[in-house]
């Protein structure tokens, strides 16, 4: 899937083109050609993971779920351009001499745009508007730019696919023909889904959390921000119980990877999403569930693959009639507590 758009930029800044004027501060035209770049899995894993006629249902649920996420079409845009040499007072970092953001709400769209002739950085981030759990912080200057998730106990998932470039561009003052600059925009957050199947248990309720992901993404670096604490993303629930099945879904910044893709324009293996299992869990996935008897169970899935950016990973699980949650998928970590006492952690007792 991809998404093109196209900026044109054109000599019309105030004091440009007067007659003996020196014009080598001036814009020139010039093309930036944005191209959205979606490297994803979640076709064939909703495919693999959900293949059983029982579960259409929670196909088609958690696809529309998802649909905001995983897509072609980009709502809004914002583009900055920045200096390339570090501001006087030596802080080492470039500030942002011109900025645009648009509404797009279209698959392509063409701006017109001028800046000088000079060298920039330039950065793009689509669909920050409506995404509810991230925004954009710092970005009057360039590598402190970075999308950031909202701070708390528990965090929601996002409600967009987040896409972000950076390009090196120079607007060269001894070429007079137009200069065309291409900008592939990437995604940065992707997706986890827990399918259980409860049926016989007689369970109460049932919530689940996953956690172990950046809190956020520094843009002009590509580096994804790690807290000592990574947040807790709450899963919504989102399908009801069908055929004792019960479905949650998280969106979210990737895990941290011990072996990363060197690049995320070359990729090596056929499956950008192959990885070799770590020793310890990357990730996981907290569920807690009442028993009728008022009882509590904690079940802790750890995956040992790493999440990353367009991914959908659906892990499979059973629950059992004491509550624990046990994994169809054998590499996955198991942890449980069956007396959890709901005051050592996030989850409120349901009504």
């Amino acid at each position: 899937m991809q998404l093109l758009f196209f900026a044109l930029g054109v000599a019309a800044f105030p004091g440009c083109g007067l007659v003996d004027e020196d014009l080598s501060g001036c814009g020139t035209d010039y093309n930036l050609d944005y191209e959205l770049r979606m490297v994803t899995n979640m076709t064939t894993e909703i495919q693999t993971q959900l293949s059983m006629t029982t579960d259409v249902q929670i196909s088609q649920t958690l696809q529309q779920y998802l649909s905001g996420v995983f897509t072609d079409y980009a709502h809004d845009v914002d583009l900055g351009f920045y200096d390339v040499v570090p501001d006087p007072s030596g802080r080492g970092d470039s500030l942002r001499l011109h900025h645009e953001s648009h509404i797009m709400d279209a698959n392509q769209s063409s701006y017109t745009l001028y800046i000088p002739r000079r060298r920039y950085m330039h950065l793009a981030i689509a669909n920050v508007d409506g995404n509810e759990a991230v925004t954009l912080a710092a970005d009057d200057r360039c590598h402190s730019a970075r999308l950031m998730q909202h701070a708390g106990d528990t965090v929601a998932s996002h409600r967009t696919g987040l896409f972000t470039a950076r390009l090196e561009m120079n607007i060269r003052e001894d070429l007079k023909e137009d200069q065309t600059f291409d900008v592939n925009l990437f995604m940065t957050n992707c997706a986890t889904s827990l399918v259980l199947d409860t049926l016989g248990t007689g369970i109460r309720d049932i919530r689940a959390y996953a956690t172990g992901f950046a809190s956020g993404f520094r843009i002009c670096d590509s580096v994804y921000v790690f807290r000592p604490k990574p947040p807790v993303v709450v899963a919504d629930r989102v399908d009801a119980e069908s055929d004792g099945v019960v479905c949650f879904a998280t969106v979210n910044f990737p895990s941290a990877d011990p072996k990363p893709i060197p690049s995320r324009t070359i990729i090596e293996t056929e499956d950008p999403f192959v990885s070799e299992e770590a020793t310890d869990p990357i990730w996981r996935y907290d569920i807690y569930t009442w028993m009728s008897d008022g009882s509590v169970t904690k079940s802790e899935l750890g995956v040992m693959t790493p999440l990353r950016a367009g991914q959908l990973k659906i892990i499979r699980a059973k629950v059992l009639t004491n509550g624990a949650v046990q994994p169809g998928d054998p590499t996955i970590g198991v942890s449980i507590q069956t007396d959890w006492n709901n005051g050592q952690e996030y989850p409120e007792v349901p009504l």
